[in-house]
């Protein structure tokens, strides 16, 4: 079952548009990463999945209603983001209760117990907690919901290592216990990567790819050798590539049966792994190396 539809969905702000015709399906009870590179639009798409913001046009479908100003998606659909506020006068208790009294799944037993094992003490106020632990709260309050779908904004910011495995841990065993549909927008696509049931990456509000983890771990892969016979080779396959030296370059291409036929002939070749296939996809023709080359 499809939980999320968007047809040529487009978001223009005054000088600057973040969504440009994108459409995509999400599947029911999913784990999906959202990657991009800083202004790809990721935080704007999130915000009208949520209904907090209305598309400029095209259109969006989130359990088959339009989410904008929508109080049925609002019950059943969480954003966690830094932009999540709560009322300054409400203790963490209360903050809490309060969630519970909107969100018809809400889980108290399963709030509190993270609120004791992260060490929180009820009667402190939200703008007391420091960042990372500010990004703490927000996440057991977000998961603590139970929304079917649940979207996650840099959820992680500010937090420590330590703090970040036990919230990929927990997302996971809640994921398992109680199935739902979440996305995950990160910088840390290597941390999340195993969490992963598809991948979606976009740049400059546009979509480049949407696959399921497994294929974009074999998407593409890099191939080292003579710059002058791999590019007559290559050509048309090549995504990107690194100089190696005078005479040698090393390409990134997308996977097939005859790119595998170059590794007998000496030819060094390896899997490129999703994080750097992301930067690849949505860097300029060269990378900074072409950049620095330049006089």
């Amino acid at each position: 079952m499809t939980i999320i539809t968007t047809e040529a969905l487009t978001k223009s702000y005054l000088r600057s548009q973040a969504l440009q015709d994108l459409s995509l399906r999400i599947k029911q009870n999913t784990i999906t990463g959202l990657v991009g590179r800083n202004g790809a639009g990721k935080t704007s798409l999130l915000k009208i999945l949520a209904g907090q913001i209305r598309p400029t046009s095209g259109s969006v479908r989130v359990l088959n209603e339009e989410p904008f100003n929508n109080l049925f998606i609002s019950s059943q659909t969480i954003l966690i983001s830094d932009d999540l506020k709560f009322p300054s006068t409400l203790s963490l208790e209360e903050i809490l209760q309060m969630g519970e009294s909107f969100y018809p799944k809400w889980d108290m037993d399963f709030a509190l117990k993270l609120f004791s094992y992260f060490y929180f003490n009820k009667e402190n106020f939200y703008y007391e907690l420091s960042k990372g632990k500010r990004s703490t709260f927000n996440i057991i309050f977000g998961l603590s919901t139970r929304s079917s779908l649940t979207l996650f904004d840099e959820p992680t910011s500010g937090m420590d290592a330590a703090v970040r495995k036990d919230f990929y841990q927990i997302l996971l065993k809640e994921y398992l216990d109680q199935p739902r549909t979440i996305i995950i927008s990160s910088h840390y696509l290597e941390e999340i990567e195993n969490l992963l049931e598809d991948l979606l990456l976009i740049d400059q509000g546009k979509k480049v790819l949407h696959l399921p983890i497994d294929e974009v771990s074999n998407y593409a892969v890099s191939i080292t050798g003579s710059t002058k016979s791999l590019e007559k080779i290559l050509d048309g396959k090549i995504i990107t590539s690194r100089k190696v030296d005078d005479d040698s370059t090393t390409f990134i291409v997308k996977a097939d049966e005859s790119i595998q036929k170059l590794a007998q002939e000496k030819h060094i070749i390896n899997r490129v792994k999703p994080n750097d296939l992301c930067i690849y996809l949505t860097e300029d023709e060269g990378g900074i190396d072409d950049v620095l080359s330049r006089n």
